[in-house]
């Protein structure tokens, strides 16, 4: 487990003092997947350092496996980082050493049996699908391929906890998925706590089992992936989820009199109902469909749906509560802003 309890960090640069941290407090639980999100300059980097005293805290307390580790030094502290692995969003490979040695360096660094370091770095190349670029040197790979090397060399002296600052960030979709999976396929086989940073939301949607969102270096909300997704509580996190779930409709559509637009959220099992087909017998309306989507958050659906009712107001009125009971949560959309974006 670690627990940041109110932690500060303060810098000073020309005479200024810039307060990147402030009051900061999170539990990570053992074998957790665990973000970190929020816009650049946020604090989630400097964050992510103050686990293993990269970055000491100018005030507040650092607990790593039930150990107070906030002021560890010297030989205390080097034997807490070796059991905490760090990738970073450039990789940070040695240029002239093969994939093979990269891997093996940080084998060597921690005296790790010499008759067992090729079996290991062999081990570990097959962990992140790269058995065979074991004698390719780094300037020969593809970013994505470079990161999962600098994954195996994070896992080499099997870590409990491995910290991910932005790894995707410098990758593209297909790289990024690759590396989702391989985190995620490596913390169900060896359970091993994760504290990843970004600020791609659609990462988090995927990796994630909890986030906190930093804003100007203050955690301003905590909650299961599934939890922040549907109830987004501050307007920062509202603002990063709507960036994800955002579904837009033709720029130059209007609403005539007579008609109302609204967007609707599902979750859970009611996401496979056949509410519009209910609302069509049921109720004097014309629905038409505008825009719609599923996404699968944690393994659980949540629904978008964007429809427009046509007919007498009174009838819509009907629909619309009828609507509202069926559903998680439903917006009228009073106009369509330049671009395709939803006034609400």
């Amino acid at each position: 487990m670690i627990v940041l309890d109110k932690v500060n960090v303060i810098f000073k640069q020309k005479g200024r003092i810039m307060h990147a941290v402030k009051e900061a407090s999170i539990t990570v639980g053992k074998g957790e997947i665990f973000g970190i999100v929020g816009p650049s300059g946020a604090g989630k980097s400097t964050l992510v350092r103050v686990i293993n005293l990269l970055q000491p805290p100018a005030s507040g307390q650092v607990i790593v496996g039930g150990q107070d580790i906030t002021r560890f030094k010297g030989a205390a502290l080097r034997n807490v980082r070796l059991k905490i692995g760090m990738i970073f969003q450039h990789f940070n490979l040695i240029s002239g050493a093969t994939v093979y040695n990269n891997i093996a360096f940080a084998l060597k660094a921690n005296n790790y049996p010499k008759e067992k370091i090729r079996a290991r770095v062999l081990e570990l190349l097959e962990q992140v699908n790269l058995s065979d670029k074991a004698q390719v040197y780094p300037a020969n790979l593809s970013g994505g391929q470079k990161q999962r090397v600098a994954i195996a060399r994070a896992l080499a002296n099997d870590p409990e906890i491995l910290l991910c600052d932005e790894a995707t960030s410098a990758l593209d979709l297909e790289n990024t998925e690759e590396i989702i999976r391989i985190l995620r396929r490596i913390n169900r086989d060896n359970p091993i706590t994760i504290v990843f940073i970004t600020h791609e939301m659609d990462v988090a949607r995927k990796l994630f089992d909890r986030i906190a969102v930093m804003a100007e270096g203050e955690i301003v909300e905590v909650g299961d992936t599934y939890q922040i997704f549907t109830e987004p509580q501050h307007p920062l996190t509202q603002s990063l989820v709507s960036r994800v779930l955002n579904i837009e409709v033709p720029e130059h559509l209007e609403l005539r009199d007579q008609e109302e637009m609204l967007k609707i959220t599902y979750t859970g099992e009611r996401a496979y109902e056949p509410l519009i087909s209910k609302v069509s017998k049921e109720f004097d309306v014309l629905v038409d469909i505008l825009h719609g989507k599923i996404e699968y958050i944690q393994g659980k659906p949540l629904g978008i749906l964007l429809i427009k009712l046509s007919g007498d107001a009174a009838e819509i009125a009907r629909a619309r509560d009828y609507i509202s009971g069926q559903v998680f949560k439903i917006e009228r959309i009073s106009a369509v802003k330049e671009g395709g974006e939803l006034n609400g």
